[in-house]
């Protein structure tokens, strides 16, 4: 069974795949000072809950965005499931798609791994979507190769630097607006119809642009835990992924073993 782990700059996700499906996932905080002993302990106590036994886990791919944590993870899987781990765009896992962009050594694992499976999955011509820490907009053209895109400020950061920098500004859930109305009575429905329709408008209003840029027919697929909140009152997603990183990765593993 493999251990599949994405390290994000908020999260870690680390998913079982077996037989290229997601059997389980669990996300926890990134902290690059944890140690292997604690993500050992932590995981141990999921898989009992889950029936599983570590001793099941003979593989560990990792993606990671945050090189101060690789280390412990490499541990984790040397130590603790005896196995030596498989690094997502260092040999012998390379990334087998071409970067066409001016710096290819700078995009995040996570963004490749995406545009990985968003290819596979989708084929021809695509922006996907990730809502991470970050918000992320990837072009991958039909060939697979990986473009270039945009990065914005994740809808977290946004809402979170706002309440921190205005005094009087409530702390508000983040959640779609009960009406369509983009004119708030209150203080709390403004600042729900700022963050969220303010997102929405940024979203359809790069997305239009990208597609115009492309010059073809484009699918916008999107991933990480925000796209349902959003599908709910735009159309500017054509399929939603939630696992399409832990993918990605399955796939980088088993290209890997053949």
């Amino acid at each position: 069974m493999l251990l599949a782990i994405d390290a994000g700059n908020t999260n870690i996700v680390f998913a079982l795949v077996e037989d290229g499906e997601i059997r389980a996932r669990w996300r926890i905080a990134t902290d690059s000072r944890r140690t292997a002993d604690e993500y050992a302990v932590w995981l141990h106590q999921l898989l009992i809950l889950e029936g599983r036994d570590r001793s099941a886990i003979d593989a560990v791919i990792i993606a990671t965005v945050v090189p101060r944590a690789l280390h412990n993870l490499k541990v984790l899987a040397e130590k603790y499931f005896g196995v030596t781990p498989l690094v997502a765009g260092r040999a012998p896992v390379e990334w087998g798609i071409k970067l066409d962009v001016v710096e290819p050594e700078t995009v995040g694992a996570d963004r490749v791994v995406n545009a990985i499976a968003a290819h596979a999955i989708h084929g021809g011509d695509l922006v996907v979507i990730d809502f991470g820490t970050a918000t992320t907009f990837d072009v991958v053209d039909f060939t697979g190769a990986y473009k270039g895109g945009i990065i914005a400020p994740g809808i977290n950061l946004s809402l979170d630097a706002l309440v921190a920098a205005a005094a009087r500004l409530p702390r508000v859930a983040l959640e779609a607006p009960e009406s369509t109305s983009v004119i708030g009575r209150t203080t709390e429905e403004q600042m729900h119809i700022g963050i969220y329709w303010g997102y929405a408008a940024m979203m359809e209003g790069l997305t239009r642009k990208m597609k115009a840029e492309i010059g073809r027919p484009v699918k916008v697929i999107a991933t990480g835990g925000l796209a349902t909140l959003f599908d709910r009152n735009t159309e500017i997603f054509d399929a939603i992924e939630p696992d399409l990183t832990i993918k990605g990765l399955a796939m980088l593993h088993a290209r890997a073993h053949r």
